[in-house]
């Protein structure tokens, strides 16, 4: 039986709780940012 390092980058990725943590802030985040930039970029509303 060898015992091959793993390399640092897989022993992070191993990690469940990581990958479940990233795959909610990752999108939660960007969707975020996506609707500031849209709030920044909407005009005056026209008022009757």
């Amino acid at each position: 039986m060898s015992q091959d390092p793993k390399h640092p980058l897989q022993k992070l990725l191993d990690n469940p709780w990581l990958l479940l943590a990233l795959g909610i802030l990752v999108p939660v985040l960007s969707y975020t940012v996506w609707g500031w930039i849209e709030l920044a970029n909407l005009g005056a509303a026209q008022l009757p």
